[in-house]
């Protein structure tokens, strides 16, 4: 990590929260039309390709260190966790699932930072669970209650989700020590497109374990979309961890999904919930008590 600069820190990891909250904006418009695993691998395919072709055009210098091994754990792990997340959602009654998930995805960093690089200042420390009660409140829904079962999560659903959030946290840790491995700012790319390939390979093998019921149509224009501006959340992320704490730079990014309800408000006229706006005046508070 370079020198501590937490309001840089805090802007770029704004900025990823921005570009994930949009991509998975568009990735969900997608799959209302087709799988939402067919929409995931369009994107993370051509962003591998784009990478590459970058990478490669450019001769840019190939990180050393165990950088891209890491970085391709968390890809692999990172796409199976989201597969287990769709699973997980695709059982009924998300809003607790989706609230476990999003808070795991925030506390597996914050444990592992405490526990390697030392507990946080008391004033970052309020910061972050202040952001962790935003994330909670944001992703969570009440079940609509239509009938009598309408409320009740499976455990299976419970399971899945924990397992989702606790390898979506794990990739924000592998994807901190892929990029400090690195010497350079063209490891980053780098380090991209092996998550990329690694990510392409684990969804394939979804995919041939279960094929999709039908293609669909129009995800691959959705995939790319989403899949770009998950790969620009990526390298934003990855920039704040070279500014700041990597707990405070995983709980900002967490925050993506008011992003992603602002954009439904804004787009398809969907209203946040009182709970959900709450959330998000919280998650304010939490930006201003880590960017200081």
């Amino acid at each position: 990590m370079g020198p501590a600069n937490a309001p840089a820190a805090a802007g770029f990891g704004l900025c990823s929260a921005v570009s994930w909250g949009g991509s998975d904006f568009i990735g969900g418009l997608g799959a209302r039309r087709a799988s939402a695993l067919l929409v995931t691998i369009s994107g993370h395919l051509v962003s591998f390709l784009a990478l590459l072709a970058v990478c490669l055009g450019f001769r840019m210098v190939i990180p050393g260190g165990h950088a891209l091994v890491y970085a391709a754990l968390g890809g692999f792990e990172g796409a199976l966790a989201l597969a287990a997340f769709y699973r997980a959602l695709a059982m009924g009654a998300m809003g607790l699932t989706a609230a476990l998930t999003g808070l795991l995805t925030a506390l597996v960093p914050i444990v592992f930072s405490a526990i390697h690089y030392g507990l946080p200042a008391p004033f970052t420390a309020v910061g972050l669970g202040v952001g962790c009660v935003a994330i909670f409140l944001i992703t969570h829904q009440p079940a609509a209650k239509t009938g009598s079962n309408s409320a009740v999560t499976p455990p299976a659903a419970l399971l899945l989700g924990a397992l989702a959030g606790t390898g979506f946290g794990l990739q924000l840790i592998l994807f901190r020590l892929a990029s400090s491995e690195m010497t350079g700012g063209d490891g980053l790319l780098w380090i991209m497109t092996a998550a990329r390939g690694a990510g392409v390979t684990a969804i394939l093998l979804v995919l041939l374990a279960k094929p999709p019921k039908g293609l669909g149509r129009g995800f691959w224009l959705a995939g790319i979309s989403a899949g770009a501006l998950d790969t620009v959340g990526n390298l934003l992320y990855l920039r704040a961890t070279e500014f700041g704490r990597l707990d405070v730079a995983a709980v900002i990014c967490s925050l993506y999904p008011a992003v992603t309800i602002l954009l439904a408000a804004l787009v398809l006229r969907e209203r946040p919930t009182r709970r959900q706006i709450a959330g998000m005046a919280l998650a304010l508070g939490a930006v201003l008590l880590l960017s200081t």
